[in-house]
């Protein structure tokens, strides 16, 4: 063997030995894919891998996803390696309190870990929208020779990942798209947390995903570096394909009982087993945690590497300000994600005038605003774009050139081209989120996603991962209640609205009518901290008179007093989206009967929440018991606002089909059942 190769053979197995001896000090974690797919992942990293462990941000880096993301200590074990600000003392931390090495990869946790994985398949999709990410910013940012944009995205994936329906239905539009600098190595090792892979999954892979479009290449040894490095050479050459490579390993690999076996896959090897290991794999027993001199070395040459790729971005960057500086600002500035200046200047109020509109309408008319001076914004919906009114008109088809050439044409008319700002997820919702938190955390985009509220069911772990990674993704839902009518209980929302309140940094806003809308688009550009949720309704509503009403803008404040009678009130009256019209003109019969009551729209729960005790107090004064809160969703909950001597009108069941306007009256969504409810908790009769 010659000296470089058994040079390497040291450095895949300091990976392995790293891993395993971190997992079995914190007597948990997960061995069998860091010492199976080690050679492979050795090989990405040191001979393809374009980043900077100095500069994880760094714009044209390439992207790498640990889509199995259990395997966390394969990655950690590497960005130790190559020098990211993660200490030997981290990785002999892991998994504990505070560590920067937990469980599984966490976005804006560790240094160089690029999306939170762990929930199978989400990492893979997720990784197809940092190719759609890249293709476009490239289409809309390169020009003359000069490439600001162009990079690859890598992920690591297992059987688990292969086995998720996200994972399919992602894979299937990557192949589509034709995104030909995406890379997956498929750690094929036939086993997973239960036994044989055998037991439940036992279809072609290869052939499944030719079907897709991709080039699929086969490794019979996952051992073998060179023949690893000649296929991602081959995949990288595919500019019009993104690339599978199976490549066969052996989960466990090394340990005398546990290889190839389901025990090698979620526990530690144990001490004898991992001492059976290092003897087997030939590396010594002491010390724990060792990484020979020579291995660091070679490890180490990345920060040079590094250095000098990001220099030379730096002077094709520099060359772009030089030629055309006000495109070099723009392209910082997106990257940078901050909105353009005076954007805010494309909204304008609906009038009081205005004739009733469906909320889904009056999203529709700020979005084609804020879109043409907002480049960033893009996405699309799950097919739905004729109901859910998210189309960005005249901005063209998210679609590969070569799909053009082929013929086909978009809605707009015309070539296709990834340039294109309106990206089709056919109907496949759990891969329209977890490709748009893709999109947010490559950068450069204000993703958004648009389909019916019920449907939120099938998007929600990329919702709830987009919330735990604090990314500005938009969700859009549209046909909010049972309002939606006749299509009946299948599509008419009942808990989805609450359920989404729930989650820790998420942000709901069912605005009430069309200036509340406009203010929760305000709201969803302006929040960088977390994804925005929007909920429309596809019926009508009256544009609220705000000659009599409170101004829109306390939709800012999450919820604002829209309405009273008098001050000091006996009675408020609290509601959302499309039943604040009939709780305001049931306040007003109230009035009219000398009952001092208040109307306040809370079209935001998070953010009225945030605000300053003496404010929500100033809404919802304490001394005042007397509280009725009002929407088309399950009451769970609400006792937050109405406390236990209140009252909530909401549902206790599926919906029905039925016209809206009957469904409402059936279901005692109307002013007379509020009025009534309202007398009886004032003891009038």
């Amino acid at each position: 063997m010659s000296d470089k190769n058994e040079l390497e053979k040291k450095c895949i197995n300091t990976i392995r030995f790293l891993a395993a001896d971190a997992i079995e000090k914190a007597k948990s974690g997960h061995p069998g894919m860091p010492l199976g797919a080690a050679a492979a992942a050795f090989t990405l990293w040191t001979k393809h891998l374009k980043h900077n462990p100095k500069n994880p941000h760094w714009p044209d880096r390439d992207r790498f996803v640990l889509s199995a993301g259990h395997a966390s200590m394969l990655l950690y074990a590497l960005l130790h390696l190559t020098g990211y600000d993660l200490s030997l003392d981290d990785i002999k931390n892991f998994r504990q309190w505070g560590s920067l090495t937990p469980g599984h990869p966490e976005y804006k946790h560790t240094p160089g870990v690029e999306v939170t994985t762990g929930p199978l398949g989400q990492g893979l999709a997720n990784a197809v929208g940092m190719a759609i990410a890249e293709a476009h910013l490239a289409a809309r940012f390169n020009r003359d020779g000069i490439k600001l944009v162009d990079h690859y995205t890598y992920v690591m994936a297992g059987d688990g990942d292969m086995m998720e329906g996200v994972a399919a239905e992602a894979c299937s539009l990557a192949g589509h798209l034709r995104l030909g600098k995406l890379v997956v190595l498929y750690d094929d090792n036939s086993v997973s947390l239960a036994g044989s892979t055998a037991l439940a999954f036992t279809e072609n892979i290869e052939m499944r995903f030719k079907s897709y479009g991709w080039q699929v290449q086969k490794i019979k040894d996952g051992n073998d570096v060179a023949a690893i490095d000649r296929a991602i050479k081959k995949a990288k050459k595919d500019t019009d394909r993104p690339s599978l490579i199976c490549v066969q390993t052996k989960i466990g690999f090394g340990a005398p009982c546990k290889e190839g076996t389901c025990e090698a896959h979620g526990s530690p090897l144990g001490p004898e087993e991992l001492k059976g290991t290092k003897a087997a794999l030939g590396w010594p027993q002491e010390p724990l945690f060792y990484v020979p001199e020579d291995v660091q070395k070679f490890f180490r040459k990345a920060l040079s590497r590094g250095k000098k790729s990001e220099k030379l971005w730096q002077e094709t960057l520099l060359v772009c300000q030089q030629k055309d500086p006000t495109h070099a600002l723009e392209f910082s500035r997106a990257i940078n994600g901050e909105l353009p200046e005076g954007w805010e200047t494309a909204l304008a109020e609906f009038p009081n005038s205005s004739k009733d509109v469906a909320t889904r309408k009056a999203s529709e008319i700020v979005m084609q605003a804020i879109a043409a001076r907002v480049p960033e914004l893009s996405g699309g919906s799950a097919d739905l774009n004729p109901s859910t009114f998210t189309w960005l008109k005249g901005l063209g088809d998210f679609q590969s050139p070569a799909t053009s050439s082929a013929g086909l044409q978009g809605m707009v008319g015309g070539p296709w081209s990834y340039e294109g700002r309106n990206i089709h997820f056919g109907v496949r919702e759990h891969a329209m989120g977890s490709i748009t938190v893709g999109l947010a955390l490559h950068g450069g985009f204000i993703p958004y996603t648009a389909t019916f509220l019920t449907f939120a069911d099938y998007m929600r772990p990329p919702m709830r991962l987009a919330a735990l990674m604090g990314l500005r993704t938009i969700f859009i839902f549209t046909h909010d209640s049972i309002g939606v009518g006749e299509d009946g209980p299948t599509h008419q929302p009942i808990e989805q609205i609450m359920n989404l309140r729930q989650v820790p940094n998420m942000t709901l806003i069912r605005p009430a009518d069309a200036n509340e809308t406009l203010e929760a688009w305000r709201l969803a550009l302006e929040n960088t901290s977390g994804p925005t949720t929007l909920i429309f309704s596809r019926q009508n509503l009256p544009v609220l008179d705000r000659s009599i009403c409170a101004p829109a803008v306390g939709t800012r404040r999450g919820g604002y007093i829209l309405w009273e009678s008098a001050p000091n009130p006996d009675l408020i009256l609290i509601a959302t989206g499309s039943e604040v019209a009939m709780t305001l003109d049931a306040a007003r019969k109230l009035a009219a009967e000398n009952i001092k009551v208040r109307v306040v729209s809370l079209p935001c729960w998070e953010i009225f929440d945030r605000q300053k005790q003496e404010y929500r107090h100033s809404v919802l004064p304490p001394q005042v018991s007397a509280r009725i809160a009002v929407e088309a969703g399950i009451k769970l909950g609400w006792e937050h606002y109405t406390g236990l001597k209140g009252k909530i009108i909401g549902m206790e069941s599926f919906g029905a089909s039925a016209p809206g306007p009957v469904l409402y009256e059936k279901f005692g969504f109307t002013a007379a059942r509020i009025i009534a409810a309202a007398k009886e908790l004032l003891n009038i009769s």
